[in-house]
């Protein structure tokens, strides 16, 4: 497997966006925004299309619109709680702008669905180095936000009478989940994000109550299921995404499983009277 170039640019990539995504996943899914981290991706899809339509990179297109969408989102308060019909008609009409571009340039049909359902086989060294560099900078972006990103989190009131700024904190993080969205993009497509940025995290933190053993494994299991996908890929010859898609909801089903089983044994253990 590892003697064919395509393959060994395939692990790279996904090596570098699943850590990316497991570890800006953990805190998404900590702060309850993954709808948000999902609309996200669907508005990539117009810039994406938007870029093919002026004869830009897809990439670039992408990421512009994700991050201009993230600042915009953290810019409409703490938190997207109750405004869950105003992402899903965001979501929706970016769709709709993705579909309107291609039907003006219905040949760039293979790249659509590049877009929507990721083509990891392609990818490139040059595309290898932007992920690097992007993934290098959302890293070190979230390490710097991310004590007051934390403290918002998990005590927002508290937060906030000592001074830090909410919205500032959630446009800061909304931006760095933009780019993630846009990484994710390039492995398992628009439809697919959250099989990197949310099966993980959320399989993580049913394993872990520890927040930095939660974000280092959410990176591991990110990075284990996205090689494991490529390799079941190689050797069936299934769509790639499907596979890494199938072993997160897998791990995260069995996370899930174990817990309740868990909960189950400690309510039915023994009981002791006096």
């Amino acid at each position: 497997m590892l003697e064919y170039d395509f393959m060994v640019n395939a692990l790279v990539a996904s090596a570098i966006v699943a850590v990316v995504a497991g570890t800006v996943g953990y805190f998404l899914v900590m702060r309850g925004q993954t709808f948000a981290g999902h609309a996200l991706s669907h508005v990539g899809f117009a810039g994406a299309t938007g870029a093919i339509l002026v004869g830009a990179t897809p990439l670039w297109g992408l990421i512009a619109f994700t991050l201009a969408a993230g600042m915009l989102m953290g810019a409409l308060g703490e938190r997207l709680n109750g405004r869950d019909v105003a992402i899903g008609i965001v979501l929706s009409l970016s769709l709709g702008f993705g579909l309107l571009f291609l039907h003006y340039f219905t040949a760039f049909a293979t790249q659509a669905t590049a877009l929507l359902f990721g083509n990891v086989f392609g990818v490139s060294r040059g595309i290898i180095s932007t992920l690097l560099i992007l993934g290098l900078l959302n890293l070190t972006a979230l390490a710097v936000i991310v004590r007051p990103l934390l403290f918002a989190t998990l005590q927002p009131e508290l937060a906030e009478a000592k001074g830090i700024s909410l919205r500032l904190v959630s446009m800061l993080f909304l931006a760095i989940v933009a780019i993630a969205v846009a990484e994710c993009t390039q492995v398992v497509g628009v439809l697919l994000v959250f099989a990197l940025m949310v099966g993980p995290a959320a399989a993580a933190q049913r394993l872990s109550q520890r927040i930095d053993i939660g974000v280092l494994l959410s990176a591991l299991l990110a990075l284990a299921e996205a090689w494991a996908g490529l390799t079941l890929a190689y050797y069936t010859d299934w769509p790639a995404s499907f596979c890494i898609t199938a072993i997160s909801a897998l791990v995260y089903f069995l996370t899930l499983i174990s817990a309740l089983t868990d909960r189950r044994a400690t309510a039915s253990g023994p009981q002791h009277t006096h």
